[in-house]
């Protein structure tokens, strides 16, 4: 979950590490630090804390050179401290790496290396691969790098650079992301595109067992197994350096929030003909195959996961086929049922999610074809699923994921509508009704943010709250689930989401004077109930926000404080229900002084498990 990036060319390489790793500090950022190839040697800064802190030293302590490695870490093996900040050197100084991932056998790799003198400055799992490579070291680097990683268990992406080869950049992928960019004489290294996107927009994206050679004007990648030479589709990435930069925005959360009606048309572009039809040419599946289809499966994490459960209701109710959620780091764990006759549905922003590529695996691996819900192409998840939904959310930078989650919920719409069209279970008249629904959707959330400063008043007003909950039923509930997620995650009050039902059934011991409770009431066939609920909490000295659709004013009888959102279906409900919500999550940090776009202890992509 750390970021990566590196350089080799004729430029100087500190201010393109730096920068590169500007980008990719929603990665991790309890430390960062540089390597850089000098004309005397290896010469290495880094620091703990934010990468300000590292750029502090540069100031005063630059690095000159134009090959470089560089890092920013999220802390797995030892906290974050100078010493646990990569890059690692060995004892010489004559080798240095980056890495992002988790080595499962470091402690027996130390404890061999220590039985020959090798002492270890860090207690980083990183370091005992930096020292192997000086204890194997055959004067030829790559083939060095490939006796390494034949000694290593788990997962990891590599950046190594050595003062006795200065003219190479050895690069390595192993279940963690890690692509190549290519320039005019100069060429990259990068966990993710956003870092290298104003340099080039032509990369290489490795597999998993690939080592690559980068040197001025040439990329060579083999296997690292075999050291066969294997070719990789060079890939043009289609992003603008733009969206990747905040713009008139305080935060990226708020640019990206902002961004939903262009994600949602992005999305649903090209996949609407004329006719009020879903066209979805990436997923061949014919009626005869889907008729076999017995049961899905959806497999996620977090928001994603959250995205999932507006997914089973969606497809469900659209096929009548069952569904079935599931947590990515759990679904393995517990030998599931899957078979021929079972599609499994992934769902990753990054495509890169550890827990759910295992998932999507032992779903293949019991025979089950898999479709994947992933933002970027060319991903890991992506690359190796049946089949795949791209959502065209662009970048997301900010850790909270708002715009990734609102196009997933799309992505869900827009798949039970083609599956329910393929296997005829609605007539065309209705479909061609929700359609146009789906249809109306960037519109109404274009309206939702033109009023955005109106939720201000109640994030202020729970600022100092030591509990929030919030609770729903049904689309609602798992709304609830999700705005519960983005409260705690950047304002980092105690906040739960609860099954309205539910509440009598222990959670209203909770609930005393003044707490606050949002209730999401868009379900119309669950209003009355969900109303009653709400009674219950009023009751016991609740505060009580209620979102609701436009029309419903006989709720503002039963709560505190109301907002409205636009009438639609109920299945399309919740994209517009959780905007207001976001931007409650987002105002209520903000009113705290937080850091809105890297919250204390959280990574944007999830790349171990």
């Amino acid at each position: 979950m750390c970021g990566i990036v590196g350089y080799i060319g004729k430029r100087d390489v500190q201010p393109i590490l730096v920068n590169g790793l500007s980008k990719l500090e929603y990665r991790g950022y309890d430390s960062a630090g540089i390597a850089v190839l000098e004309p005397e040697g290896l010469g290495v800064r880094k620091a703990e804390g934010r990468l300000a802190n590292l750029d502090g030293k540069l100031k005063t302590m630059p690095l000159k050179g134009t090959i470089g490695i560089g890092h920013t870490r999220w802390a797995t093996h030892g906290g974050p401290s100078d010493a646990n900040s990569h890059p690692h050197t060995d004892m010489s100084g004559a080798f240095s790496i980056v890495h992002n991932g988790i080595i499962e056998n470091y402690l027996e790799i130390k404890e061999e290396l220590a039985g020959k003198g090798v002492s270890f400055a860090s207690e980083t799992d990183t370091e005992a691969i930096v020292h192997l490579i000086a204890d194997l070291y055959d004067g030829h680097l790559v083939s060095t790098v490939r006796r390494v990683i034949r000694k290593l268990q788990g997962a990891y992406s590599l950046g190594v650079i050595t003062k006795h080869e200065p003219d190479k950049l050895v690069a390595v992928r192993q279940a963690s992301p890690l692509v190549i960019g290519v320039g005019a004489g100069e060429n990259f290294i990068a966990s993710d595109i956003s870092a290298i996107l104003e340099h080039t927009k032509d990369v290489y994206i490795l597999e998993d067992g690939d080592v690559a050679t980068l040197t001025l004007d040439r990329i060579d990648i083999v296997k690292g197994d075999t050291g066969q030479a294997v070719d990789r589709k060079l890939h043009r990435i289609d992003w603008d350096e733009e969206q990747v930069q905040k713009g008139p925005y305080e935060h990226f959360m708020l640019k990206e929030i902002h961004e939903q009606p262009l994600t949602l048309r992005n999305t649903m572009a090209g996949r609407i003909d004329g006719g009020n039809r879903i066209v979805l040419p990436e997923i061949p599946l014919p009626e005869e195959e889907l008729q076999k289809i017995e049961k899905m499966y959806i497999v996620a994490c977090g928001t994603a996961y959250h995205a999932g459960l507006v997914g089973k209701f969606a497809i469900e109710s659209l096929t009548r086929i069952p569904v079935e959620v599931d947590i990515a780091s759990e679904f393995r764990y517990r030998d599931p049922i899957v078979s021929d006759n079972t599609l499994v549905i992934v769902v990753s922003q990054s495509g890169e999610t550890a827990d759910t590529i295992a998932a999507l695996q032992e779903s293949q691996r019991r025979g089950a074809k898999v479709l994947a819900i992933t933002n970027v192409a060319g991903s890991t998840i992506a690359r190796q699923a049946d089949y795949v939904l791209a959502t065209k959310a662009g970048p997301e930078i900010a850790v909270a994921s708002t715009k990734a989650y609102t196009a997933q919920l799309l992505a869900f719409e827009l798949l039970g509508l083609y599956f329910a069209q393929t296997l005829r279970t609605l007539d065309d008249e209705t479909r061609s009704s929700l359609i146009d629904g789906v249809k109306q959707l960037p519109h109404q959330v274009e309206k939702l943010l033109a009023n955005a400063d109106e939720i201000k008043w109640f994030a202020e007003s729970i600022r100092d709250r030591r509990s929030v909950f919030f609770i729903g039923r049904g689309l609602d509930y798992a709304v609830a689930l999700e705005a519960s997620l983005k409260l705690k995650e950047i304002s980092y009050i105690h906040s739960e989401a609860y099954a309205a039902g539910e509440l009598k059934h222990g959670s209203l011991a909770l609930v005393e004077e003044g707490t606050p409770v949002i209730a999401l009431v868009t379900h119309q066939q669950l209003f009355e109930k969900t109303v009653s609920n709400i009674k219950e909490a009023k009751a016991r000295g609740a505060r009580v926000m209620g979102v609701t659709v436009d029309g419903n004013v006989e709720l503002l009888d039963s709560v505190d404080e109301a907002c409205f959102i636009p009438r639609t279906h109920q299945l399309f409900a919740p994209i517009l229900a959780v905007v207001p919500m976001q931007l409650l999550s987002y105002y209520t940090a903000l009113a705290l002084g937080n850091d809105i776009d890297k919250p204390r202890n959280l990574a944007k992509s999830v790349t171990v498990e």
